[in-house]
């Protein structure tokens, strides 16, 4: 098998830090182990954040959500940890992690954890819903 788990974290660097944007990941194949059944549980994550001067690379993302697949978590503990490891390699303005577990004993639990970088404050949304229509010309 040419890869391998691994717990480490890669980054490069932010192409274009003067400006914010939302990088938005949804990773389907998420397993860990219950730690009092020892049964795999399942999810899906939803990572979105908005980098400041570096981004995580996929690769080792992926390595790094497949080291968990042995691992026994609490859901809680698990999207926490996950959370401050993405933080602490990438140090972005804002990272949001959603895990949204399939359902265990007839309950379906989705964890959200947030990290926001001191001082960093979102630029307003712009809505283009509220321009008014285009005429086209004939």
């Amino acid at each position: 098998m040419p890869s391998k788990p691994a717990a480490e974290l890669d980054t490069f660097p932010n192409p274009t830090p003067r400006r914010d944007y939302r990088i938005h990941m949804e990773i389907p194949e998420f397993t860990c182990l219950c730690p009092k059944t020892g049964q795999p549980d399942f999810a899906t994550l939803y990572l979105d954040y908005v980098p400041d001067r570096m981004c995580v690379e996929l690769k080792s993302l992926k390595l790094y959500v497949w080291s968990y697949r042995n691992q026994g978590a609490f859901h809680e503990a698990v999207t926490n940890r996950m959370l401050d490891d993405l933080a602490a390699a990438t140090r972005p303005r804002f990272m949001r992690l959603t895990a949204k577990f399939f359902v265990r004993g007839g309950i379906f639990t989705t964890v959200v954890a947030e990290h926001r970088k001191k001082g960093w404050r979102p630029q307003a949304t712009v809505s283009l819903d509220s321009l008014p229509a285009q005429r086209s010309v004939r």
